[in-house]
């Protein structure tokens, strides 16, 4: 990985050093895609550690869906189209589009500052008299910090420590959104709003609460009325109802053999707890490729960091890659489950992979994946095309 790519990655996949064997790709490509895609799922799960994996794709139209593993240990039973994951910080493109979407109704405006949207006095939400406005929330670029409560960064100092999964569930017991905002308070901003980047948990929280005030809703409602009707995901949820708890995947933190528990709910949920089958990332992907309106706003660059790397609608954007073209990007993860979503408008063609485990060298083996994936699609389309 390079510098910039790990700048994508969230406060849960910790690794500077992503090492690790990753999928080998073929010389040439084989006729049948879903062989493609069949061979790089089960090269994944190969990898040391990884349990499950699901891979999504949608290319030229044509959709695939493949699972491989088995969900826990010793136990037969890999993931099927009704497993419900925890995408993690994929949320947060889920939430940039309901941003984009807000931007395009004139319900509020990139240059708004936030302080707008809060009630009560907050002084400290500027930097020698700039604000933070709603461009820098989305581009990362705020100056918040990570996460809120800020003892919370400190745990994820150490991701991989076995005990991380526990002292977060401590943190987040009973943490609300009126904590959230009382924590706010405190909140010192570092720098000049806009100039560099930061990942930030926190904003994206805040641009939860901001679509609340502008549409007098709550956010889980907004979210899931939304992306059913634009996207036709019905089962996007950040809560899960009774009949749905069982469904969700077991998943392993770092190296312990034994399972872990979900990530614990944010105040919103929208930087980290949005959950979804496959079959509903896949619509999701068939919604970006569309490339109407609102996935336009949401991929127009708003913060340019380097000649490579950008970021629109907290979806980070990627150019300098001959194979891949422009590409559209993001990575999840929580303690039990890691994730990516690539949209590569070249290759007309959306990637969602998954697997139930997160360490330090899960996201490289899925990034290689991917990198599998698009050379295997690229030597495809020079050759005609899907067969």
């Amino acid at each position: 990985m390079t510098v910039r790519n790990r700048r994508w990655l969230n406060a849960f996949a910790l690794s500077a050093a992503l090492l690790g064997a990753g999928c080998s790709a073929a010389k040439a490509p084989p006729k049948d895609l879903r062989a493609d895609i069949d061979q790089v799922a089960q090269t994944l799960i190969e990898q040391p550690l990884l349990h499950a994996a699901s891979i999504g794709v949608v290319y030229r139209g044509s959709t695939f869906i493949r699972h491989r593993g088995d969900m826990e240990t010793g136990k037969p039973g890999p993931p099927t189209d009704a497993t419900v994951y925890e995408i993690g910080s994929l949320s947060k493109t889920l939430a940039g589009t309901l941003m984009a979407n807000a931007v395009l109704e004139g319900r509020l405006g990139l240059e708004d500052d936030i302080r707008m949207y809060l009630q009560g006095d907050y002084p400290n939400l500027q930097y020698q008299g700039h604000p933070i406005r709603v461009r820098h929330l989305l581009s990362h670029t705020s100056g918040l910090p990570n996460m809120l409560p800020e003892r919370a960064n400190t745990v994820l100092e150490d991701f991989t420590d076995h005990r991380t999964p526990a002292e977060l569930n401590a943190i987040y017991a009973g943490y609300g959104k009126a904590d959230f905002l009382k924590d706010l308070h405190a909140v010192q901003i570092p720098r000049l709003p806009g100039k560099e980047y930061a990942y930030s948990s926190a904003g994206t929280q805040l641009s939860a609460h901001i679509l609340e005030r502008v549409h007098q809703r709550d956010y889980e409602p907004l979210l899931r009325d939304f992306f059913r009707d634009s996207a036709g995901m019905t089962g996007v949820r950040i809560n899960l109802g009774d009949a749905e708890t069982p469904w969700l995947a077991v998943g392993y933190h770092s190296d312990n053999p034994l399972p872990t528990t979900p990530m614990p709910q944010l105040p919103w949920g929208a930087s980290g707890n949005v959950k979804a089958t496959v079959p509903d990332m896949v619509k999701y992907l068939q919604f970006e490729l569309a490339n109407g309106p609102v996935v336009k706003e949401s991929h127009r660059t708003l913060a340019t960091f380097d000649d490579d790397f950008s970021i629109g609608y907290f979806w980070n954007i990627v150019s300098g890659d001959g194979r891949k073209g422009v590409y559209y990007a993001h990575h999840g993860g929580v303690p039990r489950s890691q994730c990516y979503i690539y949209i590569i408008p070249k290759h007309d063609l959306g990637i969602f992979v998954i697997t139930n485990q997160s360490g330090d060298q899960t996201a490289h083996a899925m990034e290689t994946a991917v990198d599998t994936l698009v050379e295997r699609i690229a030597a495809r389309d020079g050759k005609g095309g899907l067969r």
